[in-house]
């Protein structure tokens, strides 16, 4: 176990990440904050909004350490419940302004848990997500295209569990949806051991500049009007209500009691509710409940 190669990855994969996107973005810049702890602890926020192309874009660096792991970390882990430990993570969320830009998240992290007289505990987890308001199969076939990529050096079957586990995670059962298209989802990973986990990590977490950003460059300025924004808005709160409700990570963040401003920075800016409206039928607005059908988009 290499804790410290682990934290340098992750600083330099928000580097890296942060780059390309003001880059992409064109104007605006992110903000930062660096908030030390206890322990070798710490957190680096970084956040842009009003960008040109990128309303609100959230990449989060976070090192913590404490006496006992959250509930939401060891309810896969029961046995570990109890232990002292360190967690790692780069997780980011976009918000994009047009439209016809897709919304994207991703995660890469590492935990080890320890206690007296046992040898540590560890594992990986993370993965990508990609959520369109309107959908273009060559977007969610370039992004699997990614997904794919990113397991393939590590097990011809990877790619297709990790997407299975992503198309069960992201949905919201009390509206029986689907949130996006999915990607990839991985959690307790030690396959192989050290090396070819740690090496399965960082292949997500390089992939996804690659998934992404070819998509917003073709999309970003594709025209659009009040109609497309209210549908946006209104797609942005089941993103909300999936965050609130259903995810392990926020959970984690809260238990865990880091601090709240991080946590949620994943929200996007403005979001709205429409009580019974339902998109008018033959709609591009309705046609994106069939797009979203988990389906295998590289057959």
């Amino acid at each position: 176990m290499d804790l410290p190669s682990v934290r340098s990855y992750l600083l330099d994969l928000q580097d890296r990440i942060c780059a390309a996107l003001e880059e992409v973005d064109g104007e605006a810049r992110f903000s930062e904050q660096r908030i030390e702890g206890e322990q070798g602890a710490m957190s680096r926020p970084r956040v842009l909004t009003d960008g040109a192309r990128l309303e609100k874009t959230a990449v989060l660096f976070t090192h913590s350490a404490g006496p006992r792991l959250p509930a939401a970390a060891t309810e896969r882990r029961p046995e570990l419940e109890g232990h002292r430990f360190q967690a790692l993570a780069v997780s980011l969320i976009v918000h994009p302004r047009n439209p016809y830009v897709p919304t994207s998240h991703m995660n890469v992290r590492f935990f080890v848990a320890e206690s007296e007289g046992r040898e540590p505990v560890w594992w990986f987890g993370g993965g990508f997500d990609l959520t369109p308001c309107y959908g273009f199969e060559d977007d969610a076939v370039h992004w699997h295209e990614q997904a794919r990529d990113a397991c393939e050096p590590f097990g011809a079957s990877l790619y297709a569990r990790c997407k299975k586990a992503c198309d069960e995670y992201f949905f919201l059962p009390h509206r029986g949806e689907p949130r996006g298209v999915g990607g990839l989802v991985f959690d307790d990973y030690t396959e192989g051991g050290w090396d070819a986990a740690f090496g399965f990590m960082r292949s997500v977490g390089d992939h996804y500049l690659p998934a992404y950003l070819p998509i917003v460059r073709k999309r970003a300025d594709t025209p659009w009007g009040e109609r497309e924004r209210a549908f946006q808005l209104y797609r942005r709160g089941r993103y909300v209500e999936f965050n609130l409700v259903q995810d392990r990570g926020t959970r984690y963040g809260l238990e865990s009691g880091r601090r709240v401003e991080s946590v949620l920075a994943s929200m996007p800016p403005l979001v709205s509710w429409r009580y019974e409206w339902h998109p008018e039928p033959g709609s591009p607005e309705a046609a994106l409940a069939d797009f979203l059908s988990p389906r295998d988009w590289l057959a």
